[in-house]
């Protein structure tokens, strides 16, 4: 009876590490990004795309990488779409959580102050194409994939788990075509050639 017991607590005791995993994830993701928020800011805005429909973008976006497992983790709701987790896919979570979190790293590293929530050109703002950008176009894109799969797999529930990827997959389809034009509006036939030799997110794939 006491082995029965232990291993009916395995499922809760999971589901626990999977919502710790996805707090901790998140907190290092806004340790990452916070002083880079804040040197941006001090650069004036050139082009602001700040439209109604950028708002729904992001509030779409939110809802599905923070709002609702949020709530999870913080309540359990909604109980009727948890299902049992699976120690393989913990594992494969917390690896995607890592790999998003080198390449949040990698993005503001080489962004530096031109980094910006939204669809904005600052102000003597240039085309970024080392680092990272030297071969993807939109790592930070990636990186939320990854953010989103890590989410999808850490927390046990057919709604909270994959609503990042729904809500990031709203934006990221919806505004990866404006951004890219804003681009060449803005640099030309300088960010053509990028293009030409750069991936958008998946090297040799797209």
């Amino acid at each position: 009876m006491a082995g029965s017991g232990r291993r009916n607590d395995r499922p809760v005791t999971l589901t626990l590490a999977g919502k710790i995993a996805w707090v901790l994830i998140g907190a290092i993701w806004f340790a990452l990004r916070y002083p880079h928020q804040r040197r941006s800011k001090r650069l004036r805005v050139a082009d602001n795309r700040k439209l109604f429909d950028e708002r729904v973008r992001m509030t779409v976006s939110l809802t599905g990488l923070l709002f609702m497992p949020a709530i999870y983790v913080a309540t359990g709701i909604p109980r009727f779409a948890t299902y049992k987790p699976n120690p393989f896919a913990f594992a494969a979570g917390l690896a995607a959580g890592a790999a998003a979190l080198v390449l949040f790293r990698l993005t503001h590293r080489a962004l530096g102050r031109l980094w910006s929530v939204s669809l904005q050109i600052k102000e003597d703002h240039r085309l970024v194409s080392t680092g990272i950008y030297r071969y993807l176009r939109h790592p930070m894109y990636l990186a939320f994939w990854l953010l989103a799969l890590s989410q999808a797999l850490l927390l046990p529930n057919w709604i909270a788990g994959p609503a990042g990827l729904v809500g990031f997959g709203f934006l990221f389809f919806s505004r990866i075509g404006p951004e890219e034009r804003m681009m060449r509006q803005t640099f030309g036939e300088e960010y053509e050639a990028y293009r030409r030799r750069s991936w958008r997110i998946l090297p040799y794939i797209y």
